[in-house]
């Protein structure tokens, strides 16, 4: 069966934001790169997705200069470089065409955020018959505030709320609900033999 990886949102808009120095894996760009040499080495298809909000003003609008990849990260010629404005990387975009026109029925999903557009994509991909593995220390993500945090409060003083659900616990519980059910869950060590 021939396989992709799909790298999503790993750009630089997350950089901006001030939960960011709260990420589950600082180490993302090594992470991923890690898992993009193994494909390349395999002769997979490595897609890029970057996540974009137009006419937002927010870091997610590529008028602001954030909508790339982070530093680090070097797609090659022939790898598509796609651009989804949802939150998993299929409805918005080609890469269902892309992937189908080249047979693909594996993915590798890596990414950020874990629970987010990386899971999303996991469980489309899923029903749309691909079968998924979630790289699952490729993925970062940031801690989320309870639903009735105020959102004027500083982001270090919702890390220190108790309601605050942490990154382990995100990780863990976005784990539990792939698993045996829309994808395998994989860590880059066991994806590249290392």
């Amino acid at each position: 069966m021939n396989s992709a990886l799909v790298v999503i949102d790993v750009q630089e808009s997350f950089r901006q934001l001030p939960d960011w120095e709260f990420v589950s894996r600082p180490d993302i760009v090594d992470q991923v790169n890690r898992l993009v040499c193994a494909a390349r080495a395999q002769r997979h298809l490595v897609v890029w997705v970057l996540g974009s909000r137009p006419g937002s003003g927010t870091v997610f609008d590529p008028q602001r200069g954030h909508v790339r990849l982070m530093d680090g990260l070097d797609p090659a010629a022939d790898e598509p470089l796609i651009t989804k404005t949802a939150h998993n990387a299929f409805t918005t975009t080609n890469l269902h065409q892309t992937l189908t026109s080249r047979g693909i029925g594996h993915l590798t999903v890596c990414g950020i955020r874990t629970e987010q557009c990386c899971e999303t994509t996991s469980r489309v991909a899923s029903d749309l018959g691909f079968a998924v593995t979630f790289a699952t220390d490729a993925t970062a993500t940031t801690p989320i505030p309870h639903r009735d945090a105020s959102p004027e409060t500083p982001f270090a003083q919702l890390v220190a709320d108790p309601r605050t659900l942490g990154v382990a616990d995100i990780v863990e519980r976005t784990e539990y609900a792939l698993a045996g059910r829309f994808a395998t869950i994989r860590t880059v060590a066991e994806l590249t033999g290392a």
